[in-house]
């Protein structure tokens, strides 16, 4: 296979810790001649296992048994990755941590919520009932430990915006710490339907705000079918136009699967007629991830078969100058005429290669695959280029 998987939660080896409710977030930091002013909200990570005083917090590998702080986690292999910059949280009563942030990575996106208005047939991440404002709270003490340089960062759930004036608020803290960082959001768009909503949006002015929502048929019956939820169609364009009324930037993304693929180049031409004035579409492959596994009957096609329509329905939104961008797809598994629109879009930390791959020649411009790809199966056409 190719690279290592990182792992962004799991277990530790051993937290000591007067404190049982959950630790941090903590900002990474591995210099322990760190001023004295500065440390307080760190994280030290130390590799000898010295431990200088005034840090809120110390991670190590090695087995330390005392020290002048009872606030240590020793940490297993699988988190050597951790660097300067990068974000943690710790859960003293399981045992276990969470990597929140990598100051290193361009593919940072944080949960919002697990709760979702949607039921999506192939959702990655199964919608709970349950209240995690607790996600809310560990983003609003995060921001300001995100590193200024941060390119981009991103902000997903379930569905975002169900916490309505609250996420709002922690989009105007990014923008108040995080002036020159963009932010994508994902949201399934529906409550954008609302125009105080919309509105209120709209006036966090931020410079480079992006929300992607998604759209999976002109059908609506078809679109509403996949979202498991009636009226969902009507309410997500309602609320694209209220955004647009407003000069958001909207992206529409398609996730290409059995149920989409047959009304793609309808979809794009219903696009090209009615919603010319969005700022991007990705049409995505599909990702092997939670719902998906339960419904792979029904979603199921191989990219290989559906390469003529991914052609004609790129070929349609580019004519009409939409732009448009192909995410999670193989080199080999695309036509020529689609790869100036391919983009290598599956995040560092759950992206692998099988070993058929090893050996060709595109192996740097290709996006490779999902973990979860590799794992439940892909296409029986997957070549290697030759040099």
């Amino acid at each position: 296979m190719g690279h290592a998987v990182l792992k962004l939660a799991g277990k530790v080896i051993a937290i000591a810790s007067e404190c049982r409710n959950r630790l941090g977030p903590y900002s990474v930091t591995t210099n322990d001649q760190l001023p004295d002013v500065l440390r307080p909200g760190k994280a030290l990570l130390t590799l000898s296992g010295e431990m200088p005083p005034g840090f809120a917090h110390y991670l190590t590998f090695a087995d330390v048994t005392s020290g002048p702080s009872t606030s240590v986690t020793r940490l297993s292999d699988d988190f050597r990755y951790l660097a300067e910059g990068d974000i943690v949280a710790l859960e003293p009563k399981s045992g276990s941590i969470r990597v929140l942030f990598r100051a290193a990575s361009p593919h940072n996106s944080l949960l919002v919520t697990e709760r979702c208005n949607h039921y999506c047939l192939m959702c990655s991440q199964p919608p709970k009932d349950i209240d995690d404002s607790f996600l809310l709270d560990e983003i609003e003490r995060l921001i300001p430990l995100v590193p200024r340089s941060t390119r981009e960062i991103g902000f997903t759930g379930g569905e975002p915006t169900l916490a309505g004036e609250r996420f709002l608020h922690i989009l105007r803290l990014t923008k108040s710490h995080l002036p020159d960082t963009a932010i994508h959001v994902l949201s399934n768009g529906r409550n954008f339907a609302d125009a105080s909503f919309a509105r209120a949006y709209a006036q966090i002015d931020h410079p480079d705000l992006m929300v992607g929502i998604p759209l999976y048929s002109d059908d609506p019956q078809v679109h509403d079918y996949i979202v498991q939820a009636s009226g969902a169609f009507d309410e997500t364009v309602i609320g694209i136009l209220n955004l647009k009324r407003l000069n958001q930037r909207v992206e529409l993304r398609v996730v290409l699967h059995k149920q989409s693929v047959p009304r793609l180049v309808a979809l794009c031409e219903y696009i090209a007629r009615n919603l010319l004035f969005v700022d991007h579409v990705a049409l995505m492959g599909l990702e092997m991830m939670g719902f998906t596994r339960a419904n792979l009957d029904s979603l199921w096609v191989d990219p290989f078969d559906y390469k003529d329509e991914l052609s004609r329905a790129v070929r349609v939104l580019a004519d009409h100058r939409v732009p448009v961008s192909v995410y999670n797809h193989q080199l080999c598994l695309v036509n020529d005429d689609v790869v100036p629109f391919y983009r290598k879009s599956i995040s560092d930390w759950k992206n692998e290669y099988p070993d058929e791959c090893n050996q060709c020649a595109k192996k740097d411009a290709c996006g490779g695959f999902f973990t979860s790809g590799i794992r439940w199966g892909y296409s029986n056409y997957i070549r290697a280029f030759k040099g």
